[in-house]
C-alpha cells in the first residue's frame, strides 16, 4: 500500500510538471517591461522603408493662414527615400552632440515635397534607446528659434529637391514619437538661401503647418503603444 502510494504521488508530481510545461509561459511585471520596451525599440526594423515614410502623407494648413474658418487638408508626396546612416554624418554638429550624449542608434532619412510643389522638407527618425533619452534630446534641441540645430537636408539631383542643402535650411522643429525623435527641416525647391520666414506671414503658416505635419505623421505609427505581452506569439514564449 505504502509503494502504491508514493507511485501515484510520483505520478501526480510528473503530471503537474508535464502541465507547466505546457501551459503558456507568464511574465512578471519586470519581464512584460523589458519585452514592451524592446518591441518598441525595435519596430523600426519590422517596418519597410515605405511603411516608415509612405509615399504620401497628409497634413493640414490652418484656415487662420488664408483668412478662411476651416483649414485645408493637403498632400505632401515623397521625393525619395535615402539610405540608414549614423547620427552624427546625417544632422548638424550641435544636434549630433546632443544625439550622441543621448545614445542615438541610427538614423532614416526621406524627404517629401508639399502640394504647391514649391517647398521641400527632410524628415529625420532618430533612433533612441528610450522614451527618455527621446526627451532629453528633444528638450536640449528646442529653443526659440526656427532654425534649432536638427537634422541635415537631403537632397536628390533631378529632382524637385535637387538644391535642398544646409544653405537652404529655413526651418527646422523637432517631435517625440516614443522611442523615436522625428526631425524635420524645410526650405525652398528654387534653392533660395534662409531667409526670416516670419517677415511673410502667410509662407510662416505654410510652412510651419507643411514641417510639423510631416513630422507628426511619420511618428504617428513609430509611437503607437505596444501591446502587452502573452503567449503563445511573444518573443520569449
Amino acid at each position: 500500500m505504502a509503494a502504491l502510494l508514493l507511485g501515484l504521488a510520483g505520478l501526480a508530481a510528473s503530471a503537474i510538471g508535464i502541465a507547466v510545461q505546457v501551459m503558456p509561459r507568464r511574465f512578471s511585471a519586470s519581464q512584460r517591461q523589458q519585452i514592451m520596451s524592446w518591441e518598441a525599440l525595435h519596430r523600426w526594423r519590422d517596418l519597410t522603408a515605405g511603411q516608415i515614410f509612405p509615399r504620401t502623407l497628409s497634413y493640414k494648413l490652418p484656415g487662420y493662414a488664408f483668412d478662411a474658418t476651416r483649414g485645408l487638408d493637403l498632400t505632401a508626396r515623397r521625393i525619395a527615400i535615402g539610405s540608414q546612416t549614423g547620427c552624427a554624418a546625417a544632422t548638424e554638429p550641435a544636434a549630433a552632440a546632443v544625439l550622441r550624449r543621448q545614445g542615438c542608434q541610427e538614423m532614416l532619412r526621406a524627404t517629401y515635397t508639399d502640394a504647391t510643389r514649391s517647398l521641400v522638407v527632410t524628415i529625420g527618425v532618430a533612433v533612441m534607446p528610450s522614451p527618455q533619452a527621446v526627451l532629453t534630446s528633444s528638450a536640449a534641441l528646442s529653443g526659440h528659434s526656427s532654425l534649432n540645430p536638427g537634422v541635415r537636408p537631403l537632397a536628390f539631383p533631378g529632382t524637385l529637391a535637387a538644391e535642398f542643402g544646409p544653405r537652404q535650411r529655413q526651418l527646422s522643429v523637432a517631435v517625440k514619437g516614443g522611442n523615436y525623435l522625428v526631425m524635420s527641416v524645410a526650405g525652398y525647391t528654387d534653392g533660395r538661401p534662409t531667409a526670416p520666414v516670419s517677415s511673410d506671414t502667410y509662407a510662416d503658416d505654410e510652412m510651419l503647418s507643411f514641417t510639423m505635419g510631416l513630422a507628426h505623421a511619420v511618428a504617428a505609427p513609430l509611437s503607437q503603444p505596444v501591446a502587452r505581452p502573452a503567449c503563445p506569439g511573444t518573443p520569449g514564449c
